[in-house]
């Protein structure tokens, strides 16, 4: 590299774009670190690229379409020019406890430090509070939710507990962990039946993109479902189904958040799984919703006050079922690292808002350094 590219380079915001994990939401994560990439703003930051593969090996260098093409990969295999034993580490200055990059144990630049993180990680390891623990302990701004509202937020249990604690109405349900489910399974049926009925809807409780998802129409769908959910988290939920509109509302800031218009997801399906999402859409989104005006204003409302109990920052998308029954608004569950390629959801939300995606990358990466400033001002020992 040229004296005038690193003086360059040097004026920039430095970004570590982390993506991939050992979620099941790995391919979702790669196809957003695509989105993320394309779109950041090449003449203000710089972006490091640090894969994690679906086996939880740490690439520096590796561009999404390279780990798509190859998920298992380890650092010592030919990634690109720029592969690395280890991805990143911590300074040994107490002080100034930053990532920085290697190249096989070497700095890759002379101020080697990342300014910021921005970890397009859905689902379990990236977005449930695991990853920015760590990204606290290093002392590093990083883009979205912190540990406990990233934990809340991936905990479908604790989330609706929290909700009903402000009143804020969510559909019946039950939770279970998976040993209870072994132990007394007829116990589990009858109490489901007693309390929610069929059909009910069957997830695992940390756990996003609908894997694992399943509808029960009987006893025999609902054990099929209860052991498939038991596949991917140690704790399943339960839910009672209803004939509704799904409704969502993108939420960005800090301690003073803004809403998004809200968009209605349309499908003919009754449940939309993974594969329904993601590999064979079965739906389009509506940007707005077609809704009256004081159910939207309940909407935002319920929203910001989801966005605050949660103790969340950044982001985070609201997702609502509008009962075609009765009209009746259900708060459903947030998303605090939705899916974020360009035709996601929540950037689809913020660009119907008059936020391009482009300047949204933008706002989130002030909104991290702000809180990072902010939480410097805490003393730490007496």
């Amino acid at each position: 590299m040229s004296q005038e590219q690193q003086q360059e380079n040097k004026q920039k915001i430095r970004i570590g774009l982390i993506f991939g994990g050992r979620s099941g939401e790995h391919e979702v994560s790669l196809a957003s670190a695509n989105s993320v990439m394309a779109n950041l703003d090449k003449d203000k930051y710089e972006v490091i690229l640090i894969g994690i593969t679906k086996t939880g090996a740490w690439l520096l260098g590796t561009d999404p379409t390279r780990l798509l093409a190859s998920p298992d990969a380890q650092p010592n295999s030919a990634q690109s020019d720029q592969q690395a034993t280890t991805a990143v580490t911590l300074t040994g200055d107490p002080n100034v406890r930053r990532l920085i990059p290697l190249q096989n144990g070497t700095q890759l630049h002379d101020n080697g430090a990342l300014d910021v993180i921005f970890p397009v990680m859905h689902g379990t390891y990236g977005e449930d509070g695991a990853l920015q623990g760590l990204l606290e302990m290093a002392n590093v701004p990083y883009v979205g939710c912190g540990v406990l509202g990233s934990a809340l937020g991936m905990d479908k249990e604790k989330m609706k507990m929290l909700f009903q604690a402000i009143h804020l109405p969510v559909l019946p349900f039950l939770a279970y962990h998976r040993k209870q489910w072994k132990q007394a399974p007829e116990t589990i049926l009858l109490a489901v039946e007693q309390e929610l009925g069929y059909p009910c809807i069957v997830k695992p409780a940390n756990m996003g993109s609908s894997i694992g998802v399943s509808k029960a129409a009987d006893r025999q769908t609902l054990e099929q479902a209860i052991a498939q959910a038991g596949e991917y988290d140690t704790k399943i939920i339960i839910e009672r189904w209803l004939d509704v509109r799904e409704l969502s509302c993108a939420v960005l800031g800090n301690e003073e958040p803004k809403t998004s218009l809200i968009g209605e997801l349309v499908t003919e399906m009754t449940l939309l799984d993974y594969d329904a999402k993601y590999l064979h859409p079965g739906f389009h989104f509506d940007v707005p919703a077609t809704i009256p005006g004081p159910l939207a204003k309940e909407v935002f409302h319920m929203s910001t006050q989801a966005f605050l109990v949660l103790d969340l920052s950044g982001l985070a998308r609201v997702d609502f079922f509008l009962d075609r029954n009765d009209g009746r608004i259900y708060i459903n569950e947030v998303n605090t690292m939705p899916d974020f390629t360009q035709d996601s959801v929540y950037p689809k939300l913020w660009s119907a808002s008059n936020l391009p995606y482009p300047k949204l990358l933008d706002r989130l990466i002030e909104l991290a350094l702000e809180r990072h400033q902010d939480r410097q001002r805490m003393r730490t020992r007496r």
